[in-house]
């Protein structure tokens, strides 16, 4: 999947020295990647799936 284009977003609340993580949203799959490492590896999950882990998350 290309993501040169795609618009990353992070936390508000995040730390200002990238120890986060960010999202895109791009065809219906949301990228996940390191704030330390944007190069690196990302995890792609299906949105559904996102609003799921996202939903667990919260109600922790």
């Amino acid at each position: 999947m290309n993501l040169s284009n795609a618009t990353w977003r992070k936390a508000t609340h995040s730390h200002p020295q990238d120890d986060c993580i960010e999202l895109a949203s791009v065809s219906g799959t949301v990228a996940i990647r390191d704030t330390k490492d944007r190069d690196g590896d990302m995890v792609l999950v299906s949105r559904a799936d996102f609003r799921r882990f996202s939903g667990v998350v919260k109600a922790l």
